[in-house]
């Protein structure tokens, strides 16, 4: 039995890592299209997709009466693992990253900043839980 050299075992890895990733990529900007798709029924105005941010990356940016939802996409098995999934800290970052866009919009200095979940689940319509995590 012969075995491959190192070097090549490690670049079928990294080939192997650079696969999944770009399909991870491709299967989350699916996700945010159906995501946004399902927002502007409820009545949103998308206002971005996937805006860098100096503190954050914000998959959705949606404005509907008054209130600016930043909007965490997240495709997992159920609600629950989708709201575990996003750690306090990157809640914190999303909420600076949204007030400083708004500050520097002048339609949007008064808004109510709220983070928003929308979970996906295979084989499940999608759902939408507003202020998802209670301002916290």
């Amino acid at each position: 039995m012969s075995r491959a050299p190192a070097q090549t075992r490690t670049e079928a890895r990294t080939q192997a890592r650079a696969i999944r990733g770009a399909e991870a990529r491709r299967s989350g900007r699916r996700a945010e299209l159906l995501a946004a798709a399902w927002l502007m029924l409820k009545g949103y105005r998308i206002l971005g997709f996937r805006l860098k941010t100096p503190q954050a990356e914000i998959d959705l940016l949606a404005w509907k009466r008054g209130v600016l939802a930043v909007v965490e996409v997240k495709r997992r098995a159920d609600l629950t693992a989708a709201l575990e999934t996003v750690s306090l800290d990157q809640r914190e970052r999303l909420r600076r990253a949204a007030i400083s866009l708004a500050a520097r919009r002048p339609d949007l200095k008064a808004a109510t900043v709220r983070l928003d979940l929308l979970a996906l689940a295979p084989g499940r319509a999608p759902r939408h839980v507003p202020d998802a995590w209670k301002g916290g």
